[in-house]
């Protein structure tokens, strides 16, 4: 069991090391690549909205009930934000986007490789995974980039309604702290982890729907295991990320 996730985890990283070699060599075809990214945003757009604006929701209630008992509910908006903006928001987002990003991508390859129209690509001469992979790579890295991005804002939105709504507290008094929590660090954390975990999305459904066999249930097989692999390596990736800024952030403070 062990060499078998292993060995899933070397392949994946093989597969990534051709896509960047596949790269560097040839000239991208950027026409296909704005296709791609049209077509995952406007898949996802109204789900990532919609799922960041009820974390910023979910994570002001949560901490309005913290807060009050020290009464400082005036730092409710500064809080919630920097909950969300860290840590929160981009798992919980990329979550979402795995199992509607990836798991469309790995079915859509895996039918496209049972069905051969991989190796009548090959046959023609062409490399699939210049024609095939690489636009959908690039156009999901860039487009869950984005999605992730828009997400985090909704979520502030959504803090702001509901700190509204459920605190009772003034709009400006949740927006007045936020600048005062939520710094430069906070935010750029933030969007590093977008940008990892939409890596980590686009190189496992590749991988997986290019690797598809066994016909109609290898597919199957390939979506629930390409949605699994997914939420796992965002996990262990969220956890790598905040280490890392961790340990930035105390050499920084440190000099």
């Amino acid at each position: 069991m062990i060499g078998a996730i292993f060995s899933e985890v070397g392949l994946t990283v093989l597969f990534l090391r051709d896509i960047v070699r596949t790269a560097v060599r040839n000239p991208i075809n950027g026409h296909l690549i704005a296709e791609q990214i049209v077509k995952v945003t406007q898949q996802s757009f109204a789900t990532t909205a919609l799922a960041g604006f009820f974390v910023g929701a979910i994570l002001t209630v949560q901490f309005t009930l913290q807060v009050k008992q020290f009464g400082a509910l005036g730092y409710l908006g500064g809080l919630a934000t920097s909950g969300t903006i860290r840590e929160v928001g981009p798992l919980l987002i990329a979550f979402m986007l795995s199992g509607k990003v990836g798991a469309f991508t790995s079915a859509e390859l895996g039918t496209m490789r049972v069905t051969e129209q991989i190796d009548a690509i090959r046959c023609l001469g062409a490399n699939p995974l210049l024609e095939i992979i690489l636009p959908r790579f690039i156009g999901i890295v860039i487009s869950s980039f984005f999605l992730l991005a828009i997400g985090l804002f909704m979520s502030i939105f959504g803090g702001l309604l509901m700190g509204v709504l459920f605190s009772g507290i003034n709009p400006d008094e949740y927006l007045r702290h936020i600048p005062t929590i939520v710094s430069l660090v906070s935010i750029a954390s933030g969007l590093i982890k977008c940008f990892v975990f939409a890596l980590v999305l686009a190189t496992i459904c590749t991988y997986k729907g290019y690797a598809t066999t066994g016909g109609a249930k290898g597919v199957g097989r390939a979506v629930v295991s390409t949605a699994v692999a997914t939420m796992v390596c965002i996990v262990i990736a969220d956890w790598f990320t905040s280490f890392i800024g961790d340990v930035v952030m105390f050499l920084f403070i440190g000099d």
